[in-house]
């Protein structure tokens, strides 16, 4: 028996660099796993979408969210099209041990001293899990560093990520460093430009950690 396909759901962007990413890291899932049948889907912006990637996909896929945290698009869109055709959905990406190697391998590609304060800049969510996730995530990358790390949004939730630098500036008289917790380029990771850190990550999407957190992701799911 053919193992269920692997759907990975991206928010979707007009931004066609952000889409590559998604393609770049299903690539990477695919030479990491060659059995499975792994697709890719958009919420968004870029085909295909959700629904007629999940008619083509087959009974049982595995919907695997290409996003950080919980929030409104896994516990309704996702999970609304997941009944109707009968599909399984997996946890989010975040929070999550490998997301700290992505993390902690782009500050180090920025040139960020160890000991550096970090803020760690995710897009922003209404929904109070979300903002659980992004905490524990930072939690877990302060650990990491041994250094003090805030977490901050660039939407729909505070501090901000300006705030954060700001304070984190103030409390420790100096540099600050901005992780982005972003899986990919476009709008929010344009805004981290103007945020005032003295070092600004790249997004997450393309480190290899991801491939295998989303085989993880898809494994734990099956079960």
């Amino acid at each position: 028996m053919s193992n269920p396909a692997l759907l990975a759901v991206a928010h979707g962007s007009r931004n066609l660099d952000a889409a590559e990413v998604v393609r770049k890291l299903a690539r990477q899932i695919r030479r990491l796993a060659p059995v499975l049948d792994v697709r890719v889907a958009f919420l968004g912006h870029t085909e295909p979408s959700l629904p007629a990637e999940l008619d083509a996909a087959g009974s049982g896929t595995v919907i695997v969210p290409f996003l950080l945290s919980s929030g409104y698009h896994i516990a309704n869109d996702i999970t609304d099209a997941a009944s109707s055709a009968g599909a399984r959905v997996a946890a989010p990406l975040g929070p999550d041990q490998l997301l700290v190697t992505a993390l902690t391998a782009r500050l180090a590609e920025a040139g960020v001293p160890a000991g550096t304060p970090v803020v760690l800049a995710a897009a922003g969510s209404s929904d109070p899990a979300a903002t659980t996730d992004v905490n524990q995530q930072a939690e877990l990358l302060g650990g990491a560093l041994e250094a003090q790390v805030m977490a901050a949004y660039l939407s729909a939730a505070r501090p901000t990520v300006a705030e954060a630098v700001v304070q984190l500036r103030e409390r420790t008289g100096g540099k600050v460093a901005v992780a982005s917790y972003l899986l990919a380029p476009g709008h929010f990771q344009d805004q981290l430009a103007d945020c005032g850190a003295d070092w600004v990550t790249a997004p997450l999407g393309g480190h290899p950690a991801l491939a295998g957190l989303v085989i993880d992701r898809y494994r734990t799911a099956l079960k």
